[in-house]
């Protein structure tokens, strides 16, 4: 993961919920993660699938990611090449679930400046958000979730902690 993320903005309303982010109907019939961003958003914004960038970023409101946990809701933003996601606030399953698919994530008000379209950066080591109206700070993510993102998820950041275990426990080679 980048500590700075530029992107075009998609923006969204306040309760957005995993339903529309990732439609129910496919949950188990589709599971290879880029044929599910072809329904990314489908429901919520017909345009998104057909257009979206890699780099973009979405913008929304309050609680973001609502509903249930699927975690299909989270991989077809990152397969359709969401390179960040921020909103006024998320559910909590939702945030951990974009933690742990390595999704970067931002919890500040930048919603209320920014449009479609627009062009919008995230510095994550600043912890700022600047749209073109002006610059929102937001919490710093701790070193450990920081961690995880640039492994690129919970996954690849326990299988790298597991390989550096290994290689310290790995008997001296014999003289």
């Amino acid at each position: 993961m980048q500590t700075v993320i530029t992107g075009r903005v998609w923006k969204y309303g306040d309760d957005v919920n995993t339903d529309v982010i990732f439609p129910g109907k496919y949950t188990y019939s589709i599971s290879n993660p880029q044929e599910m961003a072809l329904h990314a958003l489908e429901d919520l914004d017909p345009d998104f699938a057909r257009n979206v960038r890699p780099g973009d970023i979405i913008v929304a409101g309050r609680n973001f990611g609502c509903g249930s946990s699927r975690e299909q809701a989270v991989t077809c933003l990152k397969a359709a090449g969401v390179a960040a996601i921020v909103a006024k606030s998320f559910a909590r399953i939702y945030f951990r679930n974009c933690i742990n698919q390595g999704l970067a994530i931002v919890q500040c008000d930048a919603a209320d400046s920014v449009e479609s379209g627009e062009e919008l950066t995230v510095d994550f080591a600043a912890g700022t958000v600047t749209t073109p109206r002006g610059e929102h700070r937001f919490p710093s993510l701790s070193p450990e979730v920081m961690d995880i993102l640039e492994a690129g998820g919970l996954i690849p950041y326990v299988q790298k902690k597991l390989q550096i275990g290994q290689k310290g426990d790995a008997p001296a080679p014999a003289a």
